[in-house]
């Protein structure tokens, strides 16, 4: 729908048009189904906005924020050619509805359409291993963390290889180079360690569950990801941001 529209719905709701006008807006109306959901859809929205200008206080803020939505959408040439052409002048509230409503149906749709990605849900939150073992292994782990922490998977990654093999059954160690594995792009790896981790009983498994979800949906394999993450159980940490991807993704 071209933003000439949203204008002429604004002018047909502030009952600027003339009675021709009116008439074949609403033969249009009565026409084209896509022109008359769009109005409806205006509709709706900018009578919420109008309805929050009503209070005062929020008014200027909101008219502050409106104004620059408002001047990237139209020009001042073309409100000067629309008033030359119609003789009239629309209030600057107007043309702020408007164009609010254009700007938050731009980001609807966009929230609507747009498919999830691995970088929003990347949030692994610093990491504190507990790993007991001599001096060698505290440096290590003290590697580990820093690295890790700081989003440098290559180096992190190394030290978690070389913990596992002086400590062979530490589950927390390998969920870690799993994700570090993601990270890296290293999808093989990843699965593998998640797969065993989330068929044990350790307590990692439930995060394991969801790490392997995600990395398979960097993968961007969404029917595995959904698949998976359906096994998660409601009591996990996870669950309610696997339950919200599930629904962009089903």
């Amino acid at each position: 729908m071209e933003d000439k529209n949203y204008i002429l719905f604004e002018s047909y709701l502030s009952g600027e048009l003339s009675s021709d006008e009116v008439a074949a807006f609403e033969l249009r109306l009565n026409t084209e189904p896509e022109f008359n959901q769009a109005f409806n859809t205006y509709k709706e929205l900018s009578s919420f906005l109008e309805n929050k200008l009503e209070n005062e206080e929020a008014s200027a803020a909101f008219e502050a924020n409106l104004k620059k939505i408002s001047d990237k959408h139209f020009s001042k040439d073309e409100l000067v050619s629309e008033g030359k052409q119609k003789s009239k002048v629309f209030k600057f509230y107007k043309y702020a509805v408007a164009a609010s409503v254009i700007f938050f149906l731009g980001l609807f749709t966009f929230n609507q359409f747009s498919n999830p990605t691995y970088s929003d849900f990347d949030n692994h939150g610093a990491i504190s291993l507990t790993v007991r073992g001599e001096q060698n292994q505290q440096d290590l782990i003290k590697i580990a963390e820093e690295a890790f922490n700081a989003g440098d998977y290559i180096n992190a990654e190394e030290a978690l290889i070389d913990l596992i093999k002086q400590d062979v059954e530490n589950i927390e160690l390998k969920l870690y180079q799993a994700i570090t594995s993601i990270e890296l792009n290293k999808f093989d790896v990843a699965d593998n360690l998640l797969e065993d981790i989330k068929n044990g009983n350790s307590a990692f498994k439930h995060k394991a569950t969801w790490y392997h979800g995600l990395s398979k949906l960097k993968q961007k394999d969404h029917k595995a990801c959904v698949e998976i993450l359906k096994t998660l159980p409601e009591h996990v940490d996870d669950y309610e941001d696997a339950q919200a991807l599930i629904k962009k993704l089903d």
